[in-house]
């Protein structure tokens, strides 16, 4: 069951852009940074095209809403931000504001699973849909007109061979938020990570965002799924020892730091500091902290005792 639905409005050029590669996620971005609080997770995300089309072209799920600056989103998500280059993406959200800088942060909308339809399957705006509302609109899942968006786009999936669990009727109100964490693509794992761990290394606690990056307990090539508790952010040099097997994390959550540093590189006072220490920040919901079993994996299979 849909409890909440929003049709936002949507920049033609990417739309079309990203309809046309058909990703796993895409960054619908909020030039001005504005918070977005119309969806729950999970919530369905409809595409409405600007004018001439003035039509619903497709959409996505509400997965969460983030602020990033603008290099960091570009990092996150590459082309799922809907350009081809980063001086594209810049360019494109200097139309709406100018004088961006591209350390300037941007709202971030970060949606999985979406659905592009083609032309001849678009669907009407609604009539109560305002030709002034400039950004979107939110309907309850109940209301007729959801309903009768609902059945649109289950129709439309379902023609073209593309329907999705997500819109399935269900009485459990969980199985969206399974299947929704489920879709996490590498750029949705980044900015989850990122802010489950409020902006800073597990490890040393550093809070400058550009070096900070969010690695897999258990590697993503292995297996390893782009959730939450399969992350830590770490920042950047820590993050390659912990890759190559110099720096791992117990399942208790304490550090451990390799004697190989020492002998094969003479060198990592820095990091011995950290050896036997907790970690100085975890995701306050139990839910999203480091998984035992992913730890357990890379203090077997990664570290390098």
């Amino acid at each position: 069951m849909v409890q909440k639905l929003y049709i936002g409005v949507t920049d033609s050029q990417w739309f079309h852009y990203l309809a046309a590669r058909q990703p796993d996620e895409v960054n619908f971005w909020k030039p001005g940074g504005g918070a977005f609080r119309a969806l729950p997770e999970a919530g369905l995300f409809l595409f409405k095209l600007k004018k001439p089309h003035n039509a619903i072209a497709g959409g996505g799920f509400f997965l969460r809403f983030t602020r990033l600056p603008v290099t960091l989103a570009w990092n996150a998500f590459g082309d799922k931000n809907g350009a081809a280059t980063l001086p594209d993406f810049i360019k494109t959200l200097q139309s709406s504001r100018p004088n961006l800088h591209p350390s300037d942060q941007i709202g971030c909308c970060i949606l999985a699973a979406p659905f592009f339809f083609p032309p001849e399957h678009w669907i009407p705006t609604p009539e109560d849909f305002s030709p002034n509302i400039m950004t979107g609109k939110t309907y309850d899942g109940n209301a007729a007109t959801a309903q009768k968006l609902l059945d649109a786009v289950r129709e439309r999936q379902a023609y073209l061979g593309e329907t999705d669990d997500l819109l399935e009727e269900d009485a459990d109100p969980e199985r969206p938020l399974r299947l929704i964490r489920g879709r996490v693509g590498q750029g949705g794992f980044r900015a989850l990570v990122t802010d489950a761990y409020e902006r800073r290394c597990a490890v040393s606690g550093e809070r400058t965002l550009p070096v900070l990056e969010a690695a897999h307990i258990k590697d993503y090539a292995k297996s390893g799924p782009n959730r939450i508790e399969n992350g830590l952010l770490l920042r950047s040099d820590i993050h390659k020892l912990f890759d190559a097997g110099y720096v791992t994390v117990t399942p208790e959550h304490r550090i451990e730091v390799s004697p190989r540093i020492r002998e094969e590189f003479e060198n990592g006072r820095d990091y011995y500091r950290f050896h036997g220490e907790k970690l100085v920040v975890e995701p306050g919901d139990p839910a999203e902290k480091p998984d035992a079993g992913y730890l357990g994996w890379h203090n077997e299979q990664v570290f390098r005792p």
